[in-house]
């Protein structure tokens, strides 16, 4: 029962309980679900269907692939390169398997100020151990690959603690291109997990195919229509979910011109912008192998106070060549030398935590004049006086590590040879968009969940407050950034919310 939407010769119409649109963490996750509890589910991804058979561990062919806009997408003024998943399994086919439940801290903020009560450490926990049990998330229990192991090592001297990341793998081959698409399905993707157990209980599967709109008829979505080349595919169901992630399910909501009283669509979409920094070590760290992510630091999220100066998570990158010649500074001969020491590089990148104070209120989703989506992400004072602590940071645990030089990826500055030059540099680089080299791969908010229909667009069950069977399954639901890697809250969350749908049902 799987389609591709480009080779239909002629429009189509499909009927189901449930439509799914998106089947990344959120999507995946639902349809498996609901299709256990006997209801009849389709599934509509914009992006195609690839399998382990087609990654063959080659970015030139990857990011056209499987990534939006072929791993190029950017925020309204360029200034944030933003990667996100494109085909069928979403984001959860290419990320790089960190696990993390909600911090407690995050959830507790949201049960404060956003009237999210049940949404707690012990309510959230079942549904957790659920998701890791059917996922097979654990701690990492390899030796971290050299990249990893520098950052524990340069925390460990500085006497930051650090720790292992659990990850949703099982049967790893430690290849290190997780980004590229698992070519041994090790990674515990809905590619090979949920999506696979929903098709086998008669879900159906429409891939290469757009979710260009729901059409409404008084308070319900009467159908979901969709666009595959020149064909037309439309679905009517009981009910319908949108689950393409922040940024396409908050634009796919705007195309569908659903109530908005309070204009609260596509606002408070929220990033964790990443600032990255690089060293040259003595050693060969060769950071395209192994385990991508396997260590972490949350010391600097639990040191600050969510209303204070904005905390910052460290984690390492994997370091592939494309990937690296895109994000670091330089032309021509410079930018040349630095790809050469790729063999000796080492990565951190320090994950911004933003939406919880005041001159940190995110983004705004919007749509361009084809109804593609676009996000426009100004950043502020205050995330950049962070943005610069968190340079400074990673620089101490390099050197710390043994570096014999840094680089703060940022246009104007140059590899330093001490942690004295490194700071004096740092507070010296104007922190402006297009100077600063800014990432992010997790992407959060615009439909954010509340109790209140007046400051929320959906509500505590995933129904969007102005519509009777519309719900939004993905991370598009949260009303701040996490300060983790999203996909576990995603999964716990959804599976909380689409058991209620399918008893409901």
């Amino acid at each position: 029962m799987i389609y591709d939407g480009t080779a239909l010769d002629r429009d189509r119409a499909f009927e189901a309980d449930v439509a799914i649109v998106g089947t990344g963490a959120g999507g995946g996750t639902a349809a498996e679900i609901l299709a256990e509890k006997g209801l009849r589910v389709v599934l509509v991804e914009e992006g195609p269907l690839r399998t382990s058979r087609d990654f063959h561990m080659l970015e030139r062919e990857a990011y056209p692939q499987l990534y939006q806009e072929s791993a190029g997408r950017r925020t309204k003024d360029k200034g944030i390169v933003i990667l996100q998943g494109r085909a069928v399994g979403g984001s959860t086919t290419v990320n790089w398997t960190s696990s993390f439940r909600t911090p407690a801290q995050t959830l507790q903020y949201w049960n404060e100020h956003f009237g999210l009560h049940d949404y707690t450490v012990g309510e959230l926990a079942p549904w957790f151990e659920h998701m890791e049990k059917r996922l097979n998330v654990h701690p990492w229990d390899e030796p971290p690959n050299p990249n990893n192991a520098i950052l524990a090592r340069g925390a460990r001297a500085l006497g930051i603690p650090t720790a292992v990341i659990p990850r949703n793998v099982k049967g790893c081959h430690n290849l290190g291109y997780c980004g590229m698409g698992c070519p041994v399905d090790a990674k515990q993707s809905m590619l090979v997990t949920t999506i696979p157990a929903a098709l086998e209980r008669g879900a159906i599967l429409i891939h290469n195919t757009r979710a260009q709109r729901f059409t409404l008829h008084g308070d319900r979505v009467a159908s979901l229509e969709c666009v595959a080349g020149a064909r037309t595919i439309t679905v009517t169901a009981r009910a319908y979910v949108a689950a393409g992630g922040a940024i396409n399910t908050p634009a796919l909501l705007l195309r569908s011109s659903v109530p908005d009283p309070h204009g609260l669509l596509g606002r408070r979409t929220f990033l964790h912008p990443t600032l990255i920094s690089a060293a040259v070590m003595p050693e060969v760290v060769a950071p395209f192998a192994g385990a991508p992510q396997s260590i972490y630091s949350d010391h600097f999220l639990h040191t600050q106070a969510l209303d204070g100066p904005i905390g910052y998570k460290l984690e390492v990158p994997p370091v592939h060549p494309v990937l690296l010649s895109t994000t670091t500074p330089g032309f021509g001969s410079s930018h040349a030398q630095l790809l050469a020491q790729l063999p000796h590089l080492q990565v951190i990148i320090a994950l911004l935590r933003d939406g919880f104070h005041p001159e940190s209120d995110g983004g705004n989703v919007g749509l361009r004049g084809d109804g593609s989506p676009l996000l426009d992400y100004p950043i502020s004072p205050y995330v950049w006086e962070g943005a610069r602590r968190a340079l400074k940071t990673m620089a101490q645990i390099q050197f710390a590590a043994g570096a014999t030089s840094v680089l703060p990826v940022h246009e104007s500055a140059q590899p330093v040879t001490s942690l004295a030059q490194a700071e004096h540099l740092i507070d010296a680089l104007p922190m402006e968009i297009l100077r600063a080299t800014v990432v992010s791969a997790h992407v959060m908010g615009g439909c954010g969940m509340g109790s209140d229909p007046a400051h929320s667009v959906i509500g505590t069950d995933g129904r969007f407050h102005h519509l009777e069977n519309l719900y939004v399954f993905d991370g598009s639901t949260f009303p701040t950034s996490i300060g983790a890697n999203p996909q576990l809250s995603i999964y716990g969350m959804v599976a909380r919310n689409a058991s209620r749908l399918a008893a409901r049902l």
